[in-house]
């Protein structure tokens, strides 16, 4: 059993890849300024614009929220928005709002023809 609050209801967390996935939404980190979410590559840095789904209010501070626990942060419809992996990975586990936006560097994404 996976110790990870992701995939406690792996079924839902799959349901929610597919709503995305469906939408086509842009990127809830850079706004699209990295370009579209690849959707169809593999999620790892091997493809750094590829799709994840990224947690507003991260899973690991769930109590600063008033989560009942880390599934639930990580369940929460509202809380969660398409994002590329590169930019997940470089928001980690801060608080984006309009006023402070994570700084992406754009020569840290080359991906290939793949």
């Amino acid at each position: 059993m996976s110790t990870n609050p992701r995939y406690k209801n792996g079924n839902q967390r799959r349901k929610y890849r597919a709503r995305f996935k469906a939408m086509g939404a842009p990127c809830g980190i850079c706004h699209g300024r990295l370009g579209e979410i690849h959707y169809d590559e593999p999620s790892d840095y091997l493809h750094p614009l590829s799709f994840v789904i990224d947690e507003i209010k991260p899973v690991s501070r769930w109590r600063e929220f008033g989560y009942d626990s880390p599934s639930a942060a990580a369940q929460d419809w509202s809380n969660l928005q398409a994002a590329h992996y590169c930019c997940n990975q470089a928001k980690s586990n801060k608080v984006s709002t309009d006023k402070q936006v994570i700084k992406i560097q754009k020569r840290i994404v080359s991906d290939g023809n793949w």
